[in-house]
């Protein structure tokens, strides 16, 4: 009985946190109420507060729960490629083409940046960094060729251009700039990611 009780109760949470995404999208964060998104959920307001404490709650949990790494992970896992470069790069298509499917992630991301300068990303790392980390030590360990042999800033740096790639396409793309680019922008964009833009003097 207690775990259907409790099954029944994660189910509710999520639906509250799809309803409060759906939300945010729409209004944005600050004109989002908790009433809002119980009338959104289908719940009594007071249902709501059985969950979550407050709006800043419901944000953090989406953060953590619908972080798209859940299904980023296998998919670089089980990137290949024979160099280092094919390795990177397919893996940053799969990573930008699943993000691109649930643009929703990104602009939550960018709330968290500019209403809440990032102090939910402790929770993030916390979730993430010790399933995401390891792909990352073994590339390290199986690649010859790499400048970066430390773990924790390659995964900061890959992590740093998918994301810088995502914001930029996000504001270019209705743009006359956006005309200019390259048809394989992601590959240009990981590219200078690996190569940097100077060319090596022979």
């Amino acid at each position: 009985m207690t775990e259907d009780v409790q099954t029944k109760g994660e189910r509710t949470r999520l639906q509250i946190e799809d309803a409060a995404i759906e939300l945010f999208m729409e209004k944005g964060y600050h004109a989002t109420s908790m009433r809002q998104i119980a009338e959104r959920t289908g719940l009594a307001l007071g249902g709501i507060y059985n969950h979550f404490k407050s709006k800043e709650e419901i944000f953090e949990a989406i953060i953590v729960d619908k972080h798209p790494y859940r299904k980023i992970l296998p998919l670089i896992t089980e990137a290949e490629g024979e160099t280092t470069e094919d390795f990177l790069s397919n893996a940053a298509h799969v990573v930008i083409k699943e993000l691109t499917s649930q643009p929703y992630y990104v602009k939550l991301m960018l709330i968290e940046i500019v209403e809440f300068n990032g102090v939910h990303g402790a929770s993030v790392i916390k979730e993430i960094a010790p399933k995401v980390l390891p792909v990352f030590e073994k590339f390290v360990k199986t690649r010859k060729n790499l400048r970066v042999t430390h773990p924790a800033v390659l995964m900061r740096s890959f992590i740093g251009m998918v994301l810088s790639y995502m914001i930029t396409d996000m504001v270019m793309a209705n743009s006359i700039l956006n005309s200019f680019m390259p048809k394989n922008m992601v590959g240009a964009y990981v590219d200078i990611y690996m190569h940097g833009i100077i060319k090596e003097t022979a």
